[in-house]
């Protein structure tokens, strides 16, 4: 990014020019709220951090280190968490501010019309609800009092500092932070990976195309034997009440899920509109761990890139916080006071995304008045609510609010379904999260996993003792018909109260009687080696999971690896761990492109398409940015997948919001009824010419003229373009372990490999600040397309720190 006064100089230019030197956009409501003219702007401009900040909570020392990273150190918690508040605060105010809109349905009231939809799904759903539950039991936990310091910690940055350039921007100011918004991200972050409404989709791809098809795209089952918990992993687990395997007559595993379920569609309508609002494509992670046994150090190492929403600033926020309990580094999300993923003195933890299936539909039978609903036999009024929504330079709207026994009722041309899911409800999990970093050892870290209630993820630990873990957290509901354990993968009908979770209270305190028991959930203490990648857990789950696994073509590279490390006697160290972060071969390639050849081989075909051939026969299978042969598969995958499914799926008015993963287009038979009319060899060879179309009409050379950083995008880098960071060309793709989804801005959203008791590094896809006239706004970029990490520190020396703020005794 320009210099500092480069940035004064390119807002400059834009409000000389007024609007008219923003880039416009159809969003005419957002640019109305824009006052470039007003000189506000300009206040943002010179943000600096104080000498001296008044605290109620007494002493602390805020250090910002070269990278914008704070350190806070204090010894009390309430000092310190105070503190972090105040440093997030002044690093991503406008980031804290726009999530917690998303979340209360409150975009509308800045933005206009242009984003009610969105309002009105958030206020429907009531996020606020389970927040305000959630932090109703948090308030008396020990983190309690820390989230409310960290609130007051927001608050004095909001009245004390300069807003942010965006706040001036649109002229509107930010209301005061509260714990129950700290609870609000939890539910944010947990809705962004477990909120799927897969079983509506599936439903209506089953109406529209049959079971069979929409059986074999959306398989229940990939046919791979890359789980995360492998035969070859040799671990020890925890004593259960079914340790001895034997059934108890209540178990629903993956493989005896059943088909889809065709007869539960609600309609394209309203399914589509639900759609918009699901976990984002491709949101997945990798983590790995080895023991001691296979390091030069002797200890363990454990390596983390979780592949989230790309964003600027980014999603993820660095911190260290040191007191007498402990010294604690790592990221978090805006808004959440603890570290979510880092290291101690003792261990260090990472998470990717289960998969899991925690949210259900029902449908209901409803009288003609739509006031009242069926169930356990007898009508019900729906429990109602009205909502007023604020619209900028609009007519506010209000809107009614219904729900039922299970949960919220999400509606939309007369289609209807109520939805069931775990955050709905108190949960524990900023309790677990501050215990994480409280924790010494194996046994304190389990003691936390026991109060993770939500997201499900696939927890990483290793320890200076040389301990390691896998632990599948979250809650994962047992659903019965008839008291047969079923799959979740289906709508239930609510009216006959099938697929119930006993003990599950909406927007109250649950008691989880009917969840999965924690020792029964997959795990493994000390394992040798283990990969997640988003794939499926085990083989042969004892119970019912999910089905929303992803393709394992990223675990299978990660095992391939460490497997011959292993196998080698190669004794790895960080720098092995953060080159297989990097590794970009595409296992999609290995698959299909000698299927191509060969189809191109048994063709006369033309020049053009020789060549391409050539190119790709030639190639490693590397998608990296300088590589030709990456960008011809890379364009003729997209096309190849798209001309599989789009003649029946367009017939079937489904969009290719509706499309299957490529493995299910990688491993479609040529008898499948989606060539029918063109013989899957025929499309190869369609798709290819479409690619090589694309690609001289957009004049492209290699794939990093396709694969750039651009979609990397600030929330309002469309209408003020300066905000974004600057394009650059990116190794990676959807199937590689060095994971971007150019398409949708998801990659890896933070990356760092610790070894704990010795070195650990990492790095952020951007800057640690979201102050666009910050020196590290955008100073971790470059660094980070290359994976080149920088120390994750313990402590900092003076002469590496940017900025010191003292906090002192005094009123807030």
């Amino acid at each position: 990014m320009p210099a500092d006064t480069t940035r004064r100089g390119v807002l400059a230019g834009a409000l000389a020019a007024g609007i008219g030197g923003l880039t416009l956009s159809g969003a005419r409501e957002l640019l109305e709220q824009f006052a470039p003219l007003s000189g506000r702007a300009w206040n943002a401009a010179d943000r600096t951090r104080p000498e001296s900040v008044e605290s109620p909570y007494g002493e602390a020392t805020l250090r910002v280190d070269d990278d914008g990273v704070p350190h806070v150190e204090a010894e009390d918690e309430r000092a310190a968490y105070f503190a972090v508040g105040y440093a997030q605060a002044f690093d991503r105010l406008f980031q804290l501010d726009l999530q917690r809109r998303v979340m209360r349905g409150q975009l509308s009231e800045i933005v206009g019309e242009a984003t009610l939809e969105d309002d009105e799904f958030h206020a429907r759903m009531d996020f606020v609800g389970a927040a305000e539950a959630t932090w109703e039991l948090a308030a008396e936990t020990p983190a309690g009092p820390l989230v409310e310091a960290y609130a007051d910690g927001v608050n004095a940055a909001i009245e004390r500092e300069p807003l942010p350039l965006e706040f001036e921007l649109l002229g509107f100011e930010p209301r005061e932070w509260t714990p129950v918004d700290s609870m609000l991200m939890e539910k944010q972050i947990s809705w962004d990976l477990t909120g799927n409404f897969g079983e509506l989709r599936r439903a209506l791809v089953a109406d529209r195309l049959g079971d069979d098809l929409a059986g074999a795209l959306y398989p229940e089952r990939m046919d791979h034997d890359v789980p995360i918990l492998r035969d070859e992993v040799d671990a020890d687990r925890l004593e259960g009440e079914n340790d001895d395997d034997s059934s108890d007559g209540n178990e629903a595993t993956d493989e005896t899920a059943g088909s889809v379920d065709s007869t539960g569609s609600v309609g394209r309508e309203l399914t589509g509109w639900l759609s918009r609002f699901e976990s984002p494509t491709g949101v997945g992670s990798n983590s790995w761990v080895v023991s001691g046994e296979h390091t030069d150090s002797g200890r363990p190492i454990v390596a983390y890139d979780p592949h989230l929403t790309l964003m600027t600033p980014p999603l993820w926020y660095e911190q260290r916080v040191e007191t007498p309990e402990t010294s604690v580094r790592g990221a978090t999300f805006p808004g959440v006071p603890f570290v979510i993923a880092g290291a101690n003195e003792s261990g260090t933890w990472s998470f990717t995304n289960v998969g899991a299936d925690v949210l259900d539909c029902y449908r209901y039978d409803i009288d003609d008045d739509g006031e009242r609903y069926r169930y356990d036999g007898e009508w019900r009024e729906f429990e109602t609510e009205e909502r007023e929504l604020a619209v900028a330079n609009g007519e506010n709207r209000t809107i009614t609010l219904r729900k039922t026994v299970h949960g919220p009722v999400l509606e939309r041309e007369e289609q209807t379904v109520g939805v069931a899911w775990t955050g709905h409800t108190a949960t524990r999990t900023t309790e677990a999260i501050y215990e994480f970093g409280r924790s010494d050892g194996l046994e304190a870290l389990l003691s936390a996993t026991r109060k993770f209630d939500l997201p499900t993820q696939n927890l990483v630990y290793a320890d200076a003792d040389g301990r390691t873990l896998y632990y599948a957290t979250g809650k994962l509901p047992v659903r019965t018909i008839d008291g047969d354990a079923v799959a979740g993968n289906q709508i239930f009908d609510g009216s006959a109260g099938e697929g119930e979770w006993e003990g599950f209270t909406p927007f109250g305190e649950s008691s989880w009687d009917g969840f999965v028991p924690f020792e029964e959930k997959p795990h493994a203490i000390d394992p040798d080696v283990l990969a997640t990648a988003n794939q499926r857990v085990v083989d042969d789950p004892e119970h019912y999971v999910g089905v929303a696994y992803a393709s394992p073509y990223r675990g299978a590279r990660i095992y391939d690896r460490l497997d011959k490390a292993v196998a080698s006697g190669e004794l790895t160290d960080l720098e092995f761990h953060r080159d297989l972060q990097r590794d970009a071969r595409d296992g999609r390639a290995e698959q299909l492109v000698p299927e191509l050849l060969e189809t191109l081989d048994d063709r006369d075909v033309s020049d053009r398409l020789e060549e391409a051939g050539r190119t790709l026969d030639d190639w490693d299978r590397r998608m990296v940015r300088e590589s030709a042969g990456a960008l011809v598969f890379a364009r003729w995958m997209d096309q190849f997948r798209r001309l599989t499914v789009e003649p029946q799926f367009g017939d079937n008015d489904l969009d290719d919001s509706y499309y299957p993963g490529d493995w299910a287009i990688a491993t479609l038979g040529d008898e499948s009824d989606l060539y029918a009319d063109r013989s899957r060899a025929e499309t190869m060879i369609a798709a290819l010419e479409e690619a090589l179309d694309e690609i001289d009409d957009e004049g492209w050379t290699v794939y990093g003229d396709w694969n750039t950083t651009g979609p990397i995008e600030h929330p309002f880098g469309v209408e003020a373009p300066f905000l974004d960071y600057d394009e650059r060309p990116l190794d990676g793709s959807r199937a590689t372990v060095n994971n971007y989804r150019v398409a949708s801005a998801v990659g890896s959203s933070w990356r760092m490999v610790v070894e704990p008791g010795g070195d650990a590094t990492a790095i952020l896809p951007g800057g640690n600040s979201g102050d666009y006239f910050s020196d590290h706004y955008a100073d971790q970029l470059e660094r980070w397309i290359e994976n080149d990490q920088k120390p994750m520190a313990v402590d900092t020396d003076p002469d590496d720190t940017d900025t010191t703020v003292e906090f002192t005794e005094g009123s807030s």
